[in-house]
């Protein structure tokens, strides 16, 4: 039986079901910054924050929430205004699946649309599971930020790589 797979907009019902898959991230401790477990109303604040060129999308198979995508301002300084970052996160059980490229895929779109130019993706360097799905959709690496972060007793380095719409 072939599944349905769909990608939207995000709404507040699902929201819960986007800090359920960020928390995934966040106590697995690889992918995300993040320390604090998230609810359904940080998101809520997340979305109520955005810009009109801010958007958060959700990953639905078989109508089950399975993943997300954002794309979120670069910086509030101007001359920054045709830069955006994105990120994708899907649920443990459906990577490695073709979701996660799905999801990109989509959001690169979604970039053009919205008029950005540059669009800009932050990944830990010891995940190169990411780096290398980032690199087969034209992501390039543009540099790697030694000791940017320190999570659980321990500096992070993270790949900044970038996407050129021309």
């Amino acid at each position: 039986m072939k599944k349905k797979v769909e990608i939207k907009t995000a709404t507040y019902e699902d929201y819960q079901s986007v800090a359920d898959i960020y928390n995934e991230s966040i106590l697995a401790n690889a992918a995300t910054m993040d320390e604090t477990i998230k609810t359904k109303e940080d998101i809520d604040k997340w979305v109520r924050n955005f810009n009109d060129r801010e958007r958060l999308f959700i990953l639905k198979e078989d109508d089950i929430n399975i993943g997300w995508g954002i794309v979120k301002k670069y910086s509030d300084r101007e001359g920054y205004r045709l830069t955006c970052e994105t990120a994708v996160y899907i649920t443990s059980s459906k990577t490695r699946l073709g979701y996660g490229t799905l999801m990109k895929k989509y959001i690169i779109d979604a970039c053009k649309k919205l008029n950005y130019k540059h669009l800009v993706a932050k990944i830990w360097a010891s995940n190169k599971g990411s780096i290398v799905y980032n690199e087969k959709l034209g992501y390039t690496i543009v540099g790697t930020q030694n000791k940017i972060g320190y999570k659980n007793n321990q500096w992070i380095d993270v790949v900044i790589m970038q996407y050129i719409i021309e």
